[in-house]
């Protein structure tokens, strides 16, 4: 059998994948490029994909973003904040959905880059959808990534900004939810922890508010408690405890943080204090007293990855919203 011996060039280009696979360049884009316009064959998809494994060939996406007349990028400006555990595996989700839909999706370092000059920032890579998650961009923002070419901006937020789709995550819920729990339990003089992490008052703010408007006209008093995510300061905290019989720890990790903090100045939980987290995670399971917690239902990455396809494909249509972060107690020894 003779065999034939393939010279792969330095930089291999869709002409040689092409002649390797015995296709013309046409069919070796429609086939790279996922185009549905065009029915290809399996046999023939298989012989240019295993062409293009062989040669090492990488489609060129800024020369695909110019046939195409926009890229296939999609920019996560990374939070300015720790997110926590449940809020980066919905990150995570909605960056493998978008994958799925053939978007490249690119995590950009935004650390000091605030409003307008964040969007400028991620205006030069020429995204074709922008998620910002929090409250990290405005009007103008918007704006400037639109005229840039970008087809959708997404906010991950408790506000709508204007001529952005909005993913409205209504945090007073979970406030309302662990507060009016407490008072449930018998909790009379409830705390809400505060972080003083710079950045998370756009999430603790509307928990406190709507801790307090869960206990309106109750008799109750909500008290809010400053807690930076340090052993330290839990310390301090506990062991200048302000009279509190219960307290909405802000998270499962600040409630982690300051269940400890008062066991160590012997305060009993529940007893002494009960002490409600958020998120529900595995960890405030193996807690003795066993954690509880307001769960948060985010919505699936694949929907919101839906959200943006659509925005792509139809960039002139009106700015969706969506209200989503269902919440409920689970409720266990802690409270």
């Amino acid at each position: 059998m003779r065999s034939v011996m393939v010279q792969i060039p330095n930089t291999p280009t869709s002409a040689d994948v092409a002649r390797l696979a015995g296709v013309s360049r046409a069919t070796v884009s429609y086939v790279l490029n996922n185009t549905s316009a065009v029915r290809i064959s399996e046999p023939t998809r298989r012989r240019v994909h295993e062409a293009a494994r062989e040669l090492g060939y990488v489609p060129h996406a800024a020369a695909r973003s110019l046939r195409a007349g926009h890229s296939r990028t999609v920019l996560m400006p990374a939070p300015a904040v720790p997110v926590g555990v449940l809020y980066g595996t919905f990150l995570n989700e909605v960056q493998g959905a978008l994958g799925r839909l053939d978007y490249t999706v690119v995590q950009y370092g935004s650390v000091g880059l605030e409003g307008d000059e964040a969007a400028r920032a991620w205006a030069e890579l020429r995204p074709v959808a922008v998620l910002v998650p929090g409250a990290g961009i405005g009007p103008r923002g918007v704006g400037i990534l639109k005229r840039s070419g970008a087809r959708a901006v997404v906010t991950l937020g408790p506000e709508r900004v204007e001529g952005a789709h909005a993913v409205l995550m209504d945090h007073e819920a979970v406030g309302r939810c662990a507060a009016a729990h407490l008072y449930e339990r018998g909790g009379r003089r409830i705390g809400v922890v505060v972080p003083e992490e710079p950045g998370l008052e756009v999430y603790s703010g509307p928990r406190l508010t709507g801790a307090r408007q869960a206990l309106r006209d109750t008799g109750a008093t909500v008290t809010a408690v400053p807690l930076a995510y340090t052993e330290r300061s839990a310390a301090r905290l506990a062991a200048d405890w302000p009279g509190l019989d219960a307290v909405f720890a802000y998270n499962d990790e600040y409630a982690m943080l300051l269940m400890r903090a008062l066991q160590d100045e012997g305060l009993r939980i529940p007893e002494d204090v009960a002490v409600i987290g958020a998120d529900d995670l595995m960890l405030g399971r193996l807690l003795r007293p066993r954690l509880s917690s307001v769960r948060i239902e985010l919505p699936s990455g694949r929907d919101l990855a839906a959200l943006v396809d659509r925005a792509v494909r139809a960039p002139g249509g009106e700015p969706e919203a969506h209200r989503v972060l269902g919440v409920s107690v689970v409720r266990r020894e802690s409270t």
